[in-house]
């Protein structure tokens, strides 16, 4: 297993992946420097935080999603890549694992790349107020773990499709719409590509709109990623190459 995550990172340096790690953070970045500085009885850090998860949480982070899981099998989509991997003494499962793995890995160095433009955000503001590091921490690993199904779905889609932008128009359409979703109390729970900003958001209390229960949260990120991983699994198994 270490060896073909090892083989995963080499290909993806030569894809260029690297380039799209800073894009979705930067993003952030942006949103946060131009957010006034408005005096109020709150920690300084928690307005810029909840405009920079506004346009990071909400688009970028289940975008990028899917462009990592698209990087990670576009190598093996030319030029017969899948019947070369397949033939050396690796089990199909361990290939499979190994690719979601990876996509993960990706994702979890973006967040802590966000994590460091939160505080790069503050700094440059100017904030005196503490660094809610125990907050900001909460945030970034629940948006981490809100992408787990998003990636396994993803990777599926790329692994079916050898054109990279198939799985990620996909994406797009169903990123897009999240925007109105999040103000559903209905629909925001049960939606995956709603997760990410719903696990990343700062608040929290009953009668918040974006509240979610984490019992309720965890079933359906669990539930979904269940699916997702388990669908792909079978579909690759079963994969002609």
């Amino acid at each position: 297993m270490l060896r073909l995550l090892r083989s995963e990172s080499y290909k993806l340096l030569r894809t260029g992946v690297v380039w799209a790690l800073p894009a979705a953070p930067l993003a952030g970045l942006l949103s946060g420097v131009t957010q006034l500085n408005i005096e109020a009885d709150i920690n300084q850090w928690y307005l810029p935080l909840l405009v920079m998860n506004m346009i990071y949480a909400l688009l970028f982070l289940p975008l990028i999603t899917g462009v990592f899981a698209g990087m990670v099998c576009r190598y093996e989509h030319q030029a017969g890549g899948w019947k070369q991997l397949l033939a050396l003494p690796v089990t199909r499962g361990q290939v499979y694992a190994a690719k979601y793995i990876t996509v993960l890995l990706l994702i979890g160095l973006m967040q802590l790349t966000y994590l460091a433009t939160i505080y790069i955000v503050g700094r440059i503001q100017g904030f005196t107020d503490p660094f809610p590091l125990d907050i900001v921490l909460k945030s970034i690993i629940g948006g981490w773990i809100a992408t787990f199904p998003l990636a396994a779905l993803q990777l599926w889609l790329s692994m079916v499709w050898k054109s990279f932008a198939m799985p990620f128009a996909v994406n797009v359409i169903f990123t897009l719409p999240t925007i109105l979703v999040i103000n559903s109390d209905k629909a925001a729970p049960y939606y995956p590509w709603a997760q990410p900003f719903s696990m990343m958001y700062i608040g929290g209390g009953e009668g918040d709109v974006f509240f979610v229960p984490w019992e309720q949260l965890i079933t359906v990120v669990g539930g979904s990623f269940l699916l997702f991983f388990i669908a792909g699994y079978v579909y690759f198994q079963r994969k002609a190459v």
